[in-house]
């Protein structure tokens, strides 16, 4: 997989390129801030860009802005931020395409983990940390679509909107696939996404679940 990290700290920059080539991915460009990003990115066209979301020029949601400008310039690279603030003004836009990741630098505990992580984004799907799933469900909307839901399904949704298939689903959960895929056709079912694609309709969900549908 060929990389490129935009992070304005050089050693933890350093630090993550290193760990990525070790695990057999590609660092085609390095950035520290956002501007530079866009032209690295632009040059090298990588299949995933890890960025961080404060960087220069300003030093506040830098990196969110130059993400979503990525988003639109290059719709199949996979996103990953990955940062130690939450940001949620242009996170779910990003979610809503697939392809995207947000992870929080303090809670990655497992590095396994982590790159199984930035594969799966690379790949289209998503992975995002609990507390980012929580802050953004906690934008105010103005009706609740999840009403019909009960407990458990609320519970396998907010699981899926942080990328989980149905196999993690049930590991998290206690639950057999048989009985996740049960659930999940249910929260299909009330949310009214049955005549949608097959390949979107969790990310329909998803969208539903953060407020944005």
């Amino acid at each position: 997989m060929r990389i490129v990290i935009g992070e304005d700290s050089a050693l933890f920059r350093e630090g993550l390129a290193r760990l990525l080539a070790d695990a057999g991915h590609e660092i085609v460009g390095r950035a520290g801030d956002a501007v530079a990003l866009v032209t690295v990115v632009g040059e090298t066209e990588p299949d995933l860009a890890v960025i961080d979301i404060r960087m220069p020029p300003d030093n506040t949601d830098d990196g969110a802005r130059a993400a979503r400008q990525l988003r639109t310039s290059y719709p199949e690279m996979g996103i990953v931020l990955l940062s130690q603030h939450i940001e949620t003004r242009h996170s779910v836009d990003l979610v809503s395409g697939g392809g995207f990741g947000y992870l929080l630098k303090d809670r990655v505990l497992d590095v396994d983990e982590f790159l199984d992580a930035l594969t799966r984004v690379a790949a289209g799907g998503s992975a995002l940390d609990p507390e980012v799933v929580g802050r953004l469900i906690g934008r105010p909307h103005s009706d609740d679509r999840l009403a019909p839901l009960t407990p458990r399904e609320r519970e396998v949704l907010a699981l899926m909107a942080e990328g989980c298939t149905n196999v993690g689903i049930g590991r998290r959960l206690w639950l057999t696939e048989r009985t996740v895929e049960t659930h999940v056709g249910s929260i299909m079912a009330k949310l009214g996404l049955v005549s949608n694609p097959v390949d979107h309709r969790r990310v329909l969900a998803v969208l539903t679940y953060l407020g944005q549908q």
